[in-house]
């Protein structure tokens, strides 16, 4: 090859020079969280961007583009996961270097370009190079693709082109949307005496790791509908996508990814914290070392375009990745304290030219990884001490419990099982992980019917303007949810807000006629605008009006405009590295997710609140632009990571000065429309995030005078005419000096019950055994009983019950040595015993308490312990 030499980002730029030379427009990496589509969390392939515009939802600015995108493939159809680590190519996060025609051009240019750049710019030897057309499938009526073998057959032997099944060559982003016949390019780096020795197009899609895919061409000319039929899309498209990180290994002459430069800065790093050398085998240092490189790269650009780690959606899945690092780490290179947040400066520095959002947040993303290994290190610790006590081998119950509820994989609970030289119920484990996969997907299962298309067109969205509108229905589908159906409805025009950038979708009512029909939410399928009601309307080609609840959509309006009051007002109070991270508009509160890495004082809130208020109060007009991405940005509007904006954007503007940002939603027309802006609560978010909600308008209004009433009525009861913070602070001291008189009576009455107890001991076979109901105030008062007469009485057995308002409960108390000798666990017996008392209760070995319903059941209790104990 010609080109050995070049870096990652040289090689990258080069691909995005190419195809910048044939006319086509470069556009910037869609975000790695995809919103607006139900049908996918995360940017999976480079085409899902471009999707609207294949299935003709969309026009694009330009038929040609080109771009870098992240990808993420953990979860769905296209799963990477269980691959990374233990092979050399398959990855996570990964980018997808792609060029696309939308109706322009098709598979002869398409065919030729990814031919001249391989063999002519690149230099890849001709004779290392395999394609794949599709050989048809009956089942879908489709034939094989002569076009394509005919195409190829003007740069490649005959030979060298390959029939390949559906399976290889027929692309499907999912269960449905666009999809087509494709043409992968293999290339064999085997050295030449083992391509000389074995053919190579023996070992295409054999899964060999030195005869791998590097370009897919998908020639996108079909929509795949719900009932799985192929129905032609309007225009035909070219959707290409390259793996980049396998590009880099053959250019760069290596024969595994992990030894190109966009993996080995990360590796010298993993060597430099663990002490441990990388030597690229299948040992589990070095699987650990690939897999930790891998996913850090998808934990931190998930982080920066706004995906927090959570335990729901995109955020679990996040989650899981980060453990599954953290894990890798503990277990075989012996990290013991938090490690990937020292990863992120490295990549940052690598990726940080092409990704700026990784420079940009590079410290916020460091924080949120480190908290998030802290605290799983934390469950972990808690875990492993778990196992420690465990006597036995290991049921797939607990096995689940583990996996469930402390985050270990099942893998992580067989090694250490192994090093205490017991087995895990493996089969157990995967029923119980089956079971709750099919509640799961029970409880989340959404049928989706294809749409029944009235007209063609899109829809224009007119609410900016207008409240209500005369249109028509253009398309519906029937949605099932949980065994109910629901409709979606698609208008030709429409004033309703559907749900993006935070701003909830409006409601309001459909008249078909004399039929009205409710919608009850408005969302984004890409750029459809879909209203959600309960019923169809009976005459489906009537003229609708249009009308969304006024007030509903006003107050929403004041909190969305509020939001970007506070978002400015936080930035000059505690400092310009504050971003949005999240936030929610609802008509009822705002909510808002910003960078910060400590608690706002009191202080520092009140001046905000008191910004946002004179924001309000000087009446402030709305300005709307529509405006080219870069003017915008350069005027200093301010734009979200994790977004996706057009080459044209819409700039809200309350003052040149003071907000100006980039914005789809709704706004009002002067901020003294607000009336009343209140924060009622800062907390944290997540590591490196708080959150502040806030009210506004009527809402703030209410909340004031809801406060005054209770102060008039707190006034009512203890001030009698005097000042009323001197007599709650009386209170409080005569509060404070009643608690001690009764914890001084606590601890009296506690010893007067122990004396008494201590003269009721029953000795018999080398156990001191305790077993009484007793009348005592506090359960505080009880544990301290317990564990003082465990360090005062040898070999004591205690089984004690007492009625502490008017509630039952049972306290075991075991000394050390007794468990061990005569096998005796608290417990276990708590179970048992509180059955007795209706109710439960649990605990360790040595201690154990329960509580219940039935007071009566307190003395057959403990005369049943005694029996357990004594027999």
């Amino acid at each position: 090859m010609s080109t050995p030499n070049l870096s990652a980002n040289q090689i990258r730029a080069t691909f995005l020079q190419f195809f910048k030379d044939k006319e086509h427009k470069i556009v910037p990496s869609a975000p790695l969280v995809l919103k607006n589509d139900p049908t996918l969390l995360f940017t999976n392939a480079g085409m899902n961007q471009f999707k609207d515009y294949f299935l003709g939802y969309q026009q694009p600015a330009s038929n040609r583009v080109a771009d870098t995108q992240k990808c993420l493939r953990v979860s769905g159809k296209h799963n990477d996961l269980e691959d990374v680590g233990m092979d050399t190519y398959h990855h996570t996060m990964f980018e997808m270097l792609g060029n696309w025609s939308f109706g322009d051009y098709f598979k002869e240019e398409a065919i030729a370009w990814a031919w001249e750049l391989l063999t002519d710019v690149f230099g890849i030897g001709k004779d290392q190079l395999y394609v794949t057309v599709f050989e048809g499938d009956k089942e879908d009526g489709l034939e094989k693709d002569e076009q394509a073998y005919n195409f190829w057959k003007q740069h490649i032997a005959e030979d060298r082109i390959l029939n390949g099944n559906k399976k290889d060559n027929f692309w499907e982003m999912g269960d449905t949307g666009p999809c087509g016949p494709c043409s992968e390019i293999h290339i064999d780096i085997r050295p030449k005496a083992d391509r000389e020795a074995v053919d190579g197009k023996t070992l295409v899609n054999q899964d060999h790791p030195q005869v791998v895919e590097v370009w897919n061409l998908v020639f996108m000319q079909f929509n795949r509908m719900a009932d799985g039929s192929l129905q032609p899309l309007a225009q035909q498209h070219i959707d290409t996508g390259m793996g980049f990180e396998r590009l880099c290994m053959v250019l760069q002459g290596k024969t595994s990814n992990y030894d190109t430069d966009v993996f080995t800065p990360l590796l010298d790093k993993l060597e430099s914290l663990s002490g441990k050398q990388y030597k690229g085998s299948m040992e589990k240092g070095d699987i650990a070392m690939r897999v930790i490189s891998d996913h850090i790269r998808a934990i931190a650009f998930a982080i920066a375009d706004g995906q927090l780690p959570s335990n729901t959606g995109a955020g679990y899945v996040i989650r899981r990745i980060l453990r599954r690092a953290v894990r890798y780490g503990y277990s075989f290179l012996d990290f013991s304290e938090p490690f990937l947040g020292k990863l992120v400066p490295v990549l940052a520095n690598q990726m940080g030219e092409q990704f700026p959002e990784l420079l940009k947040q590079q410290e916020i993303i460091e924080k949120v990884i480190t908290e998030e290994e802290k605290s799983f290190l934390r469950t972990l610790d808690s875990g492993l001490k778990k196992l420690e006590a465990h006597h036995g081998n290991i049921s797939g119950e607990e096995a689940f419990e583990l996996y469930d509820t402390y985050g270990f994989p099942l893998d992580l609970t067989m090694l250490i099982a192994s090093e205490k030289g017991v087995t895990v119920d493996e089969q157990g484990f995967n029923k119980a992980m089956t079971e709750q996969r099919d509640r799961s997907r029970k409880d989340a299962k959404v049928e989706t019917g294809d749409w029944t298309i009235l007209k063609d067109g899109n829809t224009a969205f007119i609410g900016y303007d207008s409240l209500d509108a005369e249109t028509e229905l253009l398309r519906y589908r029937t949605l099932n949810q949980k065994g109910k159906n629901v409709y979606q409805l698609v208008l030709n025009e429409t004033p309703f807000y559907a749900e993006s950038g935070g701003q909830i979708g409006d409601k309001g009512s459909l008249q078909f006629g004399d039929q009205s029909i409710a919608v009850y939410d408005t969302k984004k399928e890409g750029d459809l605008i879909i209203h959600f009601a309960n019923e169809l309307p009976n005459a489906l080609d009537a003229k609708v009006q249009a009308k969304v609840n006024k007030q509903r959509r006003i107050d929403t309006e004041n909190n969305h405009t509020a939001t970007h009051l506070l978002h400015e007002a936080l930035r000059r109070v505690i400092g310009d590295h504050v971003e949005q991270k999240g936030s929610l508009v609802s008509p009822e509160k705002l909510r808002f997710d910003f960078s910060h890495f400590s608690k706002l004082t009191d202080e520092e809130l009140e001046k905000v609140e008191k910004i946002v208020n004179e924001k309000i109060a000087e009446n402030i007009s709305r300005k709307v632009e529509q405006l080219p991405f870069d003017e915008a940005i350069q005027k200093g509007a301010t734009a979200l990571f994790g977004e996706k904006y057009g080459d044209v954007v819409r700039v809200i503007t309350f003052d040149d000065n003071y907000s100006v940002e980039l914005c789809g939603g709704c706004h009002v027309s002067s901020t003294a429309q607000i009336r009343l802006f209140k924060i009622v609560s800062e907390s944290a978010s997540a590591a490196g995030i708080r959150r502040i909600e806030a009210i506004t308008g009527q809402e703030a209004l209410n909340y004031y005078k809801e406060q005054d009433q209770t102060v008039h009525k707190i006034a009512s009861l203890v001030s009698q005419n005097k000042n009323l913070v001197q007599s709650i602070e009386q209170l409080i001291g005569e509060n404070k000096d009643l608690q001690a008189k009764m914890s001084r009576f606590h601890e009296e009455q506690g010893q007067q019950v122990k004396q008494n107890l201590k003269q009721h001991v029953i000795e018999q076979d080398g156990i001191s055994f305790i077993g009484e109901v007793i009348d005592i105030e506090s359960s505080d008062a009880l544990k301290n009983i317990a564990f003082e007469l465990k360090n005062e009485i040898d070999n004591l057995v205690f089984i004690v019950g007492a009625e502490i308002n008017g509630k039952p409960l049972l306290t075991i108390m075991i000394a050390d040595n007794v468990v061990k000798e005569k096998n005796l666990n608290a417990g276990v017996m708590i179970k048992e015993l509180a059955k007795q008392i209706k109710g439960g209760g649990g605990g360790q070995p040595f201690y154990a308490t329960a509580g219940g319903s039935d007071v009566n059941g307190l003395q057959t209790a403990v005369e049943m312990g005694r029996s357990l104990v004594l027999g």
